[in-house]
């Protein structure tokens, strides 16, 4: 599949002439490649729509164009069906958990965020989808008992699970979240943090992507209330118990989601990734932030 897709990188009609392509980590519903046209760098994503996991390539699109004119990620300069060409950040890496050890690295990072959150909207040019976590986990839990996949038997408890947290939630104030804060998803070029990767991009509550952030990236707890306070004081807000709670909350949610979709793609996998090992990974995070849902 890989190879296959490369030859796709290789063969659309945006370049100059002829190029080369080098595979990128993979992401998780596509594939990554370097690609160079003479003296210009691009990076290329090769993929589908993925209607299992609720992926449609025309939001993607809509969102990134906003994103880049909001000044959060990289250019989108060209997309065709199963293909998006974008400007290629270079000496660019992935996030590193570590990083946010630092206070100015949290400040910088949380910023983002809020002006994702703020900004984002008014370069949309469509409304933009919804991303109702609660929703994409009843979905994700149809999907797995229609095929007989494996997490089958945790369904029962996990929907329970899922409801229960949708009860807590209440009604939000949605702004536009990135909904995916995986480490790849959040580049660091030296001098500044970017978001890459909007096909989950809707609007939601604000504490969910500071909640999936810090389920993704297991992130302590010092780190977690430092950036918590911040966020909330881009809001004109200060921490309180219920602030603390509703946080722990969209973690927990986020943790199903995540494990949740993991079981779906280990019935349509198409990639090279151990879809299986991810969802109990994130399951087995799923049961230390109950407790600590609990004990809140």
């Amino acid at each position: 599949m890989t190879e296959q897709a490369r030859r796709q990188a290789m063969e659309l009609g945006f370049w100059d002439g002829p190029v080369t392509a080098r595979a990128l980590p993979k992401g998780l519903t596509n594939h990554n490649f370097l690609v160079e046209d003479g003296t210009r760098r691009y990076m290329v994503r090769i993929g589908d729509d993925r209607p299992e996991h609720a992926v449609f390539r025309y939001n993607e699109i809509a969102v990134s164009l906003a994103a880049h004119d909001a000044g959060l990620s990289p250019a989108l300069l060209h997309h065709e069906p199963g293909a998006l060409i974008f400007d290629y950040l270079t000496d660019a890496v992935s996030l590193d958990a570590n990083d946010l050890g630092q206070d100015a690295n949290r400040d910088h990072l949380t910023g983002l965020l809020g002006q994702c959150h703020l900004d984002l909207p008014s370069h949309l040019e469509v409304p933009g989808p919804m991303f109702w976590v609660f929703h994409l986990n009843r979905r994700y839990a149809r999907i797995i008992m229609q095929h007989g996949g494996r997490m089958a038997p945790a369904i029962t408890r996990l929907m329970a699970l899922n409801d229960e947290l949708e009860t807590v939630i209440g009604p939000i104030q949605p702004v536009f979240c990135h909904n995916d804060l995986v480490a790849a998803n959040i580049l660091d070029d030296g001098e500044r943090y970017w978001l890459v990767d909007w096909e989950f991009g809707g609007w939601n509550d604000g504490l969910y992507d500071l909640a999936s952030l810090a389920a993704n990236l297991d992130l302590e707890a010092g780190v977690v209330d430092h950036m918590l306070r911040r966020y909330l004081h881009l809001r004109d807000e200060e921490p309180n118990q219920a602030s603390r709670r509703r946080f722990k909350t969209w973690k927990c949610a986020a943790l199903i989601w995540a494990g949740l979709w993991g079981g779906v793609g280990e019935i349509f996998a198409n990639l090279d990734f151990d879809y299986a090992a991810y969802s109990q990974q994130r399951l087995d995070q799923l049961e230390r932030a109950i407790a600590d849902f609990r004990g809140s």
